[in-house]
This record gives C-alpha cells, structure tokens and sequence, in this order.
C-alpha cells in the first residue's frame, strides 16, 4: 500500500473514533433535553452528529493541545450544551436524565467498539483496512471509556456533578448553582493534573483491556 495512503487511513483511524465519542456525548445531552420539553439546544443546532457546532476553539482545540504539551495528560470540553429547565414539570428529573445521557451514550459505543474488536483483531494483518479498524476499535474504546468515567465524577459541572446537585434540597442547591461553574471547574483542574483523574481512567482503562483480552484469547 502506498505509504501516504497508509498513514492517512492511521490518522483516520484515532481521528474518527475521538471526534465520534464525542459528538455523540454532546448531541446526546441535546436530544434528552429535546425529548423532554426544552428546544433550547435544538434551535441552536446542537441535536446533531456534525461535529462543528459541538467544538469549542478553546476547549476542544487549544486547551488540549497546551495540556499534552505541558503535562502530557490530554485535558478539554466541548462547547456546552444549553439547556433551560425551568419551565419543564419536573425540572430535578430532567436535569438527571439530561446529564446521564452522554455517559449513556459513550456506554453504548464502548460496548459497540468492543464487539468490532472482539471480531477483527486477530484479523489485523491479513489487510491494511483490518489493520486501521483493529486501531480504531482500540481508540473508540479508550475514549468512550475515558469520557463515561471522566464525566461520572461527582463533580459539578460534570456530568456526574449535575446528577448530585439535582438530589440536593432546595436551599443548598440554590447555594451550590451559584459557584458551581467556578468552584467546580477549579476542582476539576486538581483532580486532572493532581494524577487523580489520570489513575481512575488507566485503572478503569486497564480492567476493561483485561476482559477484552481474556475475551479475545477464548475466541
């Protein structure tokens, strides 16, 4: 195969899975919102696979790129997804559903990019395009896993944090909504280039390889 052909299908092969996991995280938040009364994110384009309206220049592009370079550890968002839950019927519920739906989704394409390695990766060598999926089922894995885990920490504004602060009474929720951006974001930062986050995904990451392999090895 042409070398220039081969790395490209090589880029394609990270690039695709990442952007996938996602977009799909972030048109999810969308359509939950969507579904259960509020067309905020929908007006703004945002219920859809396109990955252009879900990036942030800043957190999807620069912030990455700065943290690898810094810190070797690749740290960033997407743009948020705006969702007004105020005049739904029961704003607490939605505000759990919206928030477990990206998770849930990067859950389903876990599963899904381990089936497809499950079925090609003792078929890698026989061609170069089993080769680039063999890759590409590897990054869909690790990067629907890392965004699930990385999201469910109990930290607002992560997803996990938005499911606690839903289950909080009313007084110290009103307390927490009022910093929880800023406050959170900090905390965050900690557990990021603390090495704590970095430990609960490879620790994650690592049991999950383990069951492939020992799925992979019984085939």
């Amino acid at each position: 195969m042409n070398p220039l052909v081969a790395n490209a299908l090589e880029v394609l092969a990270w690039a695709i899975p990442v952007v996938f996991a996602i977009t799909v995280h972030e048109a999810a938040h969308a359509f939950a919102a969507w579904r259960l009364g509020d067309n905020t994110a929908r007006d703004g384009g945002r219920v859809t696979l396109n990955p252009l309206p879900h990036i942030s220049p800043v957190g999807t592009v620069l912030v990455p790129a700065a943290a690898i370079f810094l810190s070797g550890i690749a740290f960033g968002w997407a743009r948020p997804v705006p969702v007004n839950l105020a005049g739904l019927k029961r704003p607490r519920l939605a505000m759990v559903v919206v928030a477990l739906a990206g998770p849930a989704s990067n859950l389903l394409m876990l599963l899904g990019w381990s089936a497809v390695l499950l079925a090609v990766s003792s078929r890698a060598v026989e061609s170069p395009l089993l080769g680039a999926l063999t890759i590409a089922s590897h990054v869909g894995v690790i990067a629907n896993l890392a965004l699930m885990v990385f999201n469910l920490i109990p930290v607002p504004p992560l997803d996990g944090g938005r499911v606690v602060m839903a289950l909080l009474p009313g007084r110290w929720l009103r307390a927490v909504w009022r910093w929880h951006n800023v406050a959170g974001f900090a905390v965050v930062l900690f557990l990021v280039f603390s090495g704590f986050a970095g430990k609960l995904l490879v620790a994650t990451a690592t049991q999950w390889t383990l069951l492939l392999g020992a799925l992979i090895g019984a085939n």
